[in-house]
């Protein structure tokens, strides 16, 4: 009977230490994980703030399995073109994918943790519909297009935006093509959604290429009022066609060259430079 107690009573305390561990895990877990959700999600992704550039969270452990989260966090444009159906959704909702993100297991499930306990109670970052953003000032519209065009240097030396990024505005040279179209990136993310992606890149390349070279305050900031102002004008500016202007450009120039090209031809020497003395020794002959 002894021994049936003292058995009992081990069980009981191991069972004790257990869930005090796992009591002391979880809150550990969660800001483990409030930590990378910042950095990683929180700029295209809310918890219970709705929709950004990405979906809302709240409740993502209960409409998707743990392997399913995993495997998608991991690599979205995989299984969209693995077939999975609610990968392709998820595509077709938001017209694009979402960067494949250097994680671990460990940490995916660190920001389950925190996103199953309401983001710490704070929205995990997001905040509830904001007013109307204000009129961005004429002085931050300038500078903004100066530094996205790289007519301003930011101050750690970063790319300017339009190595990667294209705008419609008539007001700006045209941008690369590598990344993402920014015309309605205002529109589409508001003020919070914008600063956050510019001030805290979320996607592999750019947190590369900004890596030790982060955008002070007043350059977020600058950025996007020019953003907030490129979208306001979006309908009032000309959609500009590079293949029809190189075309143009190419084919004048290429008739300029022509024609210099022809004036210079005329007026080479048609005959050999002794042609006239072997024209007088023969005659002499």
């Amino acid at each position: 009977m002894n021994k049936t107690i003292t058995l009992w009573t081990r069980l009981l305390l191991t069972a004790s230490v257990l869930l005090s561990a796992i009591g002391m895990a979880s809150p550990a877990a969660a800001a483990s994980g409030e930590e990378t959700f910042k950095k990683k999600c929180g700029a295209c992704h809310s918890i219970g703030g709705g929709k950004l550039t990405g979906p809302d969270l709240k409740g993502v452990t209960e409409r998707r399995t743990e392997a399913w989260i995993l495997q998608f966090v991991k690599s979205p444009q995989k299984m969209a073109d693995s077939g999975d159906a609610a990968a392709k959704a998820l595509l077709a909702e938001f017209g694009f994918p979402m960067p494949d993100q250097d994680v671990t297991d460990a940490d995916i499930k660190a920001i389950l943790a925190y996103i199953a306990g309401g983001g710490g109670g704070g929205g995990g970052g997001a905040a509830a519909p904001a007013a109307p953003a204000a009129p961005p000032s004429a002085a931050d519209i300038e500078l903004g297009a100066k530094l996205f065009q790289g007519l301003v240097r930011f101050e750690k030396s970063g790319p300017a935006c339009n190595s990667c990024h294209h705008v419609k505005n008539d007001a700006v040279i045209g941008g690369g093509v590598l990344a993402r179209e920014l015309t309605t990136v205002f529109t589409r993310m508001g003020a919070p959604g914008t600063s956050a992606i510019i001030g805290q890149p979320p996607f592999p390349v750019m947190e590369a290429a900004y890596k030790g070279r982060d955008l002070s305050p007043a350059e977020v900031k600058a950025l996007v009022a020019f953003l907030q102002d490129v979208a306001a004008k979006e309908a009032m500016q000309t959609p500009v066609d590079y293949g029809n202007n190189l075309l143009i450009g190419g084919t004048g120039l290429f008739l300029v060259l022509a024609c210099l090209y022809g004036l210079i031809w005329r007026r080479r020497k048609q005959l050999p430079v002794n042609h006239a003395v072997f024209e007088r020794q023969v005659k002499s002959q």
